[in-house]
Parts: structure tokens; C-alpha cells; sequence
């Protein structure tokens, strides 16, 4: 079976996140190391379906390892949705002589490869997002960097909020999912974390809660909020008007998807890297890899994308508990 695979195709897709520059360097170098020819393919499926597909070899991923963003860029393609681009796309892989394909991405970009490998070509999915919204796996590419920044800069906000007293919103990223809210949440000692998995939307209990702890010497109070719950400036507006107090908002935005990776980063994305290759070498197709209970595993890429994830309860509770000296009714 190993001999089956000649030609690996290593693309990005969806969001950029730090640590795809390692987990691309890890592809083109295990790809080599198995004797195979590894073509690039610049801008995700958009670049696949317009033929962007470039000739890579060692020299082409020196010095990537500790760069953000991807070297290959990265965009959404809605046209993959349909199922005569998917074709296009498997013909695409066919015309460059790829055999085997690597897409780092998220579940949108999974549904790519799924539905790519129905036309034959083999492929591996890595689970390349900020987000850490896989069902699959316990760690996504590029989310211990993301929520180090993220954490970093709250710090720093907290710092101003203090010295002026006053409430802070400050909203992280995550898409639809609060895993980088809460991460933050417990790391930052934030006195209020919404997430969209958990908001009840009840902006009251909130308004109470930085009352009380006015009253009782609070000298700032730190709202982290989700990307999916959103409207930080607003909710700012509301807050300042019904507590008095002064109330900002801040938006971390697409900071948190910059910046060299984590040392984490960038050992787990060059093992998975290198995994997706070797699965691809021993036959394996439409399969995800994942990390799960301390170990690399690969799934089916049908069974992870029918997989559920939500945030951890017990987190979600310590949260709460640890961060509040002072309860409200």
C-alpha cells in the first residue's frame, strides 16, 4: 500500500492559526523522508479548484517553524459545498499526479476532504483552528498560541481597568464556540464569562453583580465575552447607563490568530504532520487525527464530523467559584 502514494498535497483552509506553518514544514519533510514528491497548494480549496498547486521540497519549509498565519494562505470556498466542485477538486489532485491529500482546517474544511476522497483521491484531516471546536480531539493547531495572546492581553487591560475603575468587556474569539472564554476565564480571574454554550442573556444579574462588588471594594470588574455571544460594544452602553459605572469594550479580534506559535503548537502540529503522512503511506483515507487521553489517533473523518462537543461542566463551575470573593442575589 505504500508504494500507492507518490504525489502528497498539503493545503490550509478556513481561518489561519499559529502552528499550520509547523504542521505543513512536518508534511513536506516526513513526505520526503517516505520517498514522496509533495506539492503545496496556495489559498485552500479556492486555489485547488483554480489550479494554485506549487512543487515543494525541504529548502521550501526552512525557517517556517516559528512563523503564524500559513505560508500557503488560506480562504473559504463556498463553492465545495457543491458537489460538481467537489468533483472538479478530485480532478484537480488527479491532473497534478496528488494521490494523497493533507487539508488542515476545521469541520468545514473536513467536509472538503470527506467529500474529495468519495472521487478517489486519498486524504488526511488536521485539525487546524483557534476555536478547539472538534469533536474529535482534545487540541486543535493554533489554540494554546491563540489563547496565550488572548490571556496576555487581558492581563493588560486589566491592569488600565483597575486604574480607572472601571468594568471591562472584553471579547475573545471562538466563533460559536467558549472554549478560548473560558480558558481566559480561569486564567484571568475574570469576575463574568459568557459563553455562548452557557449565556442565559440575562444582562440583570450581571448589572447586580458589578453593583454588589462595588459596594464591597471591587475596584474593577472583567467581563470576558464570546465571540458567539458578541455585542460587547453595546452591552458596554447598556451596563455603563444602568450601573454608572464606566464601562468599556474591548475586541481582541484577529490578534489572536497571529503571532509565532507556542512551543506546544508547534510539537503537536509537526507530530500530527507527520502522522497524517504516514497514515497516508500505509493506505489510510478519509481519516481525521486527533489527540485524545494524552495520545495521537486518527478517526474516520465520517464519525468525527458526527461527533458533539460542548465545554467541560466541572471547568465551567470552578470558573465561577474560583474567581468570585464576594457573591450577588
Amino acid at each position: 500500500m505504500a508504494d500507492k502514494i507518490k504525489t502528497i498535497g498539503v493545503l490550509t483552509s478556513g481561518g489561519d492559526a499559529p502552528g499550520m506553518n509547523a504542521a505543513i514544514r512536518a508534511v513536506v519533510r516526513q513526505a520526503i523522508a517516505h520517498g514522496k514528491t509533495v506539492k503545496g497548494i496556495r489559498r485552500g480549496y479556492a486555489g485547488l479548484l483554480s489550479g494554485e498547486i506549487i512543487d515543494m521540497n525541504a529548502h521550501s519549509v526552512s525557517e517556517t517553524i516559528q512563523r503564524g498565519g500559513t505560508i500557503l494562505q488560506t480562504a473559504r470556498c463556498l463553492e465545495m459545498l457543491q458537489p460538481e466542485y467537489q468533483e472538479k477538486a478530485a480532478k484537480m489532485c488527479r491532473e497534478h499526479g496528488i494521490d494523497g491529500l493533507v487539508v488542515i482546517g476545521g469541520d468545514g474544511s473536513f467536509k472538503g476532504a470527506q467529500k474529495i476522497s468519495h472521487f478517489g483521491i486519498n486524504t488526511i484531516g488536521l485539525p487546524g483552528t483557534i476555536d478547539l471546536d472538534i469533536a474529535c480531539t482534545e487540541y486543535t493547531i493554533g489554540f494554546d498560541t491563540a489563547v496565550n495572546t488572548a490571556m496576555e492581553a487581558i492581563d493588560k487591560v486589566r491592569d488600565t481597568s483597575t486604574s480607572h475603575e472601571r468594568c471591562s468587556i472584553i471579547e475573545v474569539m471562538g466563533r460559536g464556540a467558549g472554549y478560548i472564554a473560558l480558558w481566559c476565564g480561569i486564567a484571568n480571574g475574570a469576575e463574568d464569562v459568557l459563553l455562548p454554550e452557557r449565556y442565559d442573556y440575562d444582562e440583570q444579574k450581571l448589572v447586580n453583580h458589578i453593583i454588589e462588588g462595588r459596594k464591597k471594594g471591587k475596584q474593577h470588574h472583567i467581563i470576558i465575552n464570546a465571540e458567539g455571544v458578541g455585542h460587547s460594544t453595546s452591552m458596554a452602553k447598556r451596563i455603563e447607563a444602568a450601573t454608572g459605572i464606566e464601562t468599556r469594550a474591548t475586541i481582541l479580534g484577529h490578534m489572536q490568530r497571529g503571532g509565532s506559535p507556542t512551543c506546544k503548537d508547534r510539537v503537536y502540529a509537526s507530530t500530527m504532520g507527520a502522522m497524517a503522512v504516514d497514515l497516508l503511506c500505509a493506505g489510510k483515507t478519509n481519516r481525521v487525527v486527533g489527540y485524545r487521553h494524552g495520545e495521537f489517533v486518527d478517526f474516520d473523518i465520517d464519525e468525527a464530523l458526527a461527533m458533539h462537543k460542548d465545554v467541560d461542566e466541572y471547568q465551567y463551575k470552578i470558573c465561577n467559584s474560583l474567581n468570585n470573593d464576594y457573591k450577588y442575589e
